[in-house]
Formats: structure tokens, C-alpha cells, sequence
């Protein structure tokens, strides 16, 4: 990958397509048969809790090969005491660009953007094995969880400054905006749209699994 070949820019309004159509390359079959991920941008775009100034494209030799995306979110101590915070996700990269640097230099970019946004944490649910390069910690270091004291081992923290989080306990509440990809009915009738592709299982989807149903009991 040469720097030289690509170009991050913002999304814009003759991308949207194009982008849900790269998600749903990008993501099918991987976690479940199928997937969601190119309706899930697809509203996104109209939630209040989205973020257009995080919302940016790699575009190589006039094709978008990459798309990240970003949702306001917080966490909120034992106290009450709250703090803004980022969802990243969905991050998207073609299958033929995938692990050739596209989708870290998308993150490093954003994640530049948010810090000086006042951004100082991001959080995203996935796969460890993706984004520990990047910087991503188990939520379990930074006393994180969900409420009810659910530390999910797929709950990764990345602190954009060293002093982000003090150690305390800290609850995060995600944004709502994936709510409507529960509506299998609404998901089905908006992949009809694209052309016709085969549900099947593979053993990415085992792996998705396990990870998003372990909990990290100790420190």
C-alpha cells in the first residue's frame, strides 16, 4: 500500500451506495448468514447520535475501498457523573483490500479527527484479533462495562489520551441507532435491493460467537 495511491476523504451524499454496498461485501457471511451491516449505515445516517464529521472513505483509483463510521455514545460512573464518548463502527474494507493497511489508516485518520474534537475514548464491540494492533484493550483494564457488571470480552476501549479514564467504574450506554437492524423483515426487504447473494455459514461466524458471548470474570 503506497500512500500516494489512495485518498481519505469525507463521505459524501453520491457515496451512500456505493458505501452500503461495500458493507455488505465486507461483512457478508462474516459474523451470521447474511448480514446487516449495509442497513444498519444505511440509517445511521439519519440518527441523531451519528457523527458526519467522523464519517470518511478510502478512495482508490475513483472506487471506495473503505468506509468507517462513528456514533455518539457514553459511559457513566457509580456516581452519575457521565462522559461523552465514541462508538466506532461499522469499519469496512473490500475482501480483495483487506489486510493490506486500508482499514488502519482509516482508523489512525479518525481517530486523529476525534481527538481534536475532545474526543479521548472509543469504544467498539468486536472481534480482539482485529483491533488490539490498533490499540484497543479489553474494557476489563479500563473498569468498563455494561450494567450489571458484564465485562464482554468483544467490549474493546481505545484511549485517544493517556489520562482518558482514571480507573474507576464506568458503565457504557451505547447509542440505540442499531435498534432497527433487530427487524429481520425491514433488513430482508432492504438487501433485496442489491443483487442477489448466498447465505451460508462459515467459521468466522463460530469465532464472532465466541467472543461476543465470553465475559471476563478477573482483572
Amino acid at each position: 500500500m503506497n500512500n500516494n495511491d489512495y485518498i481519505i476523504r469525507k463521505e459524501t451524499e453520491k457515496d451512500y451506495r456505493e458505501v452500503e454496498n461495500l458493507a455488505r461485501e465486507a461483512f457478508w457471511n462474516l459474523s451470521e448468514p447474511g448480514c446487516f451491516e449495509h442497513y444498519f449505515i444505511h440509517i445511521m445516517r439519519k440518527h441523531k447520535d451519528f457523527i458526519p464529521e467522523l464519517n470518511y472513505v478510502i478512495e482508490l483509483d475513483g472506487k471506495v475501498i473503505a468506509s468507517v463510521m462513528y456514533c455518539k455514545a457514553k459511559l457513566r460512573d457509580e456516581n452519575g457523573n457521565e462522559k461523552p464518548i465514541v462508538t466506532m463502527g461499522p469499519l469496512c474494507v473490500l475482501p480483495e483490500y483487506q489486510r493490506k493497511g486500508y482499514g488502519k489508516a482509516l482508523l489512525e485518520h479518525t481517530f486523529k479527527v476525534a481527538a481534536e474534537m475532545d474526543y479521548d475514548t472509543v469504544i467498539n464491540f468486536g472481534n480482539p484479533d482485529n483491533y488490539v494492533a490498533r490499540g484497543y484493550k479489553s474494557c476489563r483494564k479500563y473498569n468498563v462495562c455494561f450494567e450489571g457488571d458484564f465485562f464482554p470480552a468483544a467490549l474493546l476501549v481505545k484511549v485517544l489520551k493517556d489520562d482518558a479514564l482514571d480507573g474507576r467504574k464506568w458503565f457504557y450506554y451505547p447509542s440505540d441507532v442499531d435498534a432497527p437492524c433487530n427487524d429481520t423483515e425491514a433488513v430482508e426487504a432492504f438487501d433485496a435491493q442489491f443483487p442477489p447473494k448466498v447465505k451460508g455459514w462459515q467459521p468466522s461466524q463460530e469465532e464472532f460467537y465466541i467472543h461476543s458471548h465470553s465475559v471476563i470474570n478477573r482483572k
